[in-house]
């Protein structure tokens, strides 16, 4: 059985608050820009999140060279101070290709595995050979493994059952939800609380994740307006309801926008906008362009037109 390495078993049981899920930039000759992820990344720790994810979805992690994902960790690593969570996203079809990924992250440093579902053979994914996929890797990964259930990325869905006999494994400490269901999110909950974390991977349903005791969020929303989750978090934590649905309406358009709408290449459009360096996807993803563009950004600038200066619990 693996043992946990990087965080004591008690506080990695305990994963909470907001991870932005930060994209990969690229340079003009479509090479990943690693000084500029190294700004990127030197801004966001110095907001509110609880920590970073990286090679996850939004990092277009499937897009790049096992070499490449491995030079990420290594850079954010060394950008990202101990007191923050380096979290890394590790999910393979295969099983065995999935324990590699992890050990390699775990061997540079990180801090947790974001495992996603296997996207081949998706009908053959049951609740077994998923039971069976998750147990081998958590006792392979040196460091605690997060379930990462996407199912409009990956046509699987973890569902909580399945997730609530997964709970017992002691290297598995949390499960990330992005299907945007607080029905689902509910039941996780109600299942596995104190057992694992759970968060919400939908910026559209974080307030009412968070009333029915999601643990935090990884949100792609989170790398543009970080701080602005991270209050939206504490509002609902202080119960400050009024103020944080107010927050959650407000977001609302420009989370719809680099999500469901318009994904990655949205994404970077609206994080050039704000003053992140998003910069182009890599294909066969496509630029984001004319009217599609200027959405992003009118959605972008209203946001922040009307987000008053950071502070916690401003």
């Amino acid at each position: 059985m693996a043992m946990l390495s990087r965080l004591e078993s008690e506080a990695a049981m305990n994963i909470a608050g907001i991870y932005p899920p930060i994209t990969t930039p690229f340079n003009g000759d479509g090479d990943v820009d690693f000084d500029a992820l190294r700004l990127n990344i030197g801004r966001h720790i110095s907001t509110p999140v609880a920590g970073i994810v990286v090679l996850g979805t939004n990092g277009e992690a499937p897009l790049l060279t096992e070499s490449e994902g491995d030079r990420v960790i290594e850079v954010a690593r060394e950008a990202v101070p101990r007191d923050r969570m380096l979290i890394a996203g590790t999910g393979r079809d295969s099983t065995r290709s999935a324990i590699q990924a992890a050990r390699r992250a775990a061997g540079l440093g990180v801090d947790a595995v974001l495992v996603r579902t296997p996207s081949s053979y998706r009908s053959q994914m049951n609740g077994g050979a998923l039971i069976a996929h998750y147990d081998a890797i958590a006792d392979g990964s040196p460091v605690p493994v997060i379930l990462y259930n996407f199912t409009a990325a990956t046509g699987v869905n973890l569902a909580p059952e399945i997730v609530a006999r997964l709970a017992d494994h002691p290297n598995i400490v949390g499960v990330k939800d992005s299907n945007g269901d607080t029905t689902q999110i509910a039941e996780l909950v109600r299942t596995c609380s104190g057992r694992l974390s759970v968060l919400v991977g939908s910026a559209q349903t974080l307030y009412a994740s968070l009333c029915i005791g999601a643990c935090g969020g990884i949100l792609a929303v989170a790398c543009i307006a970080p701080h602005a989750c991270a209050r939206l978090a504490a509002f609902v934590s202080a119960g400050r309801h009024a103020d944080a649905l107010a927050l959650q309406f407000r977001l609302l358009p420009l989370a719809r926008c680099v999500t469901t709408r318009y994904g990655v290449p949205g994404l970077k459009v609206a994080m050039d906008a704000a003053g992140w360096i998003g910069g182009p996807p890599r294909p066969p993803l496509l630029r984001l362009g004319g009217e599609e563009a200027e959405e992003v950004r009118r959605a972008t600038c209203d946001f922040f037109a009307s987000e008053p200066q950071p502070s916690p619990l401003a």
